[in-house]
């Protein structure tokens, strides 16, 4: 760490750290330079994910194994996350109506809630007499 003086005699390494407001075991952090295997396995990755985009770890982890890498489906994800690359999927296929079935129109538009339950009362007349929806659903079933 630069901002760390070593040598200091006057302030500790103690101090030093609480005044940078850094953990003292992040001072003595040597980060690891990754190994050859890595490097070949995350170029391998790359050239399979730019061939095929659509590839997902499970795949691309099936190609890594039939070509001789001993790894999982784990460690293929680590890096796909690590460089930024996901496999192209379809996303959701969500609220497609269908043209034959009618619209309803939504009544709370314009009205605000000022109470709990506000929006969800109303009183319908059944049979000369006006009853609550919960009355009503239990006389459907």
């Amino acid at each position: 760490m630069v901002l760390v003086d070593w040598d200091n005699p006057e302030i500790t390494i103690k101090n030093q750290a609480e005044l940078l407001s850094l953990n003292r075991s992040s001072l003595y952090y040597k980060p690891v330079e990754p190994s050859p295997e890595e490097i070949a396995i995350k170029h391998r990755i790359d050239e399979i994910y730019t061939k095929y985009p659509f590839y997902g770890s499970r795949r691309i982890t099936a190609q890594l194994r039939r070509e001789g890498f001993c790894i999982n489906r784990k460690a293929v994800q680590r890096h796909m996350r690590e460089m930024g690359i996901a496999g192209i999927c379809p996303g959701p296929n969500l609220s497609k109506r269908r043209m034959e079935h009618q619209v309803f129109p939504y009544l709370l538009r314009g009205i605000t809630p000022g109470y709990p339950d506000h929006d969800e009362k109303d009183y319908t007349r059944v049979s000369k007499n006006w009853r609550s929806p919960d009355y009503c659903w239990l006389l459907k079933y």
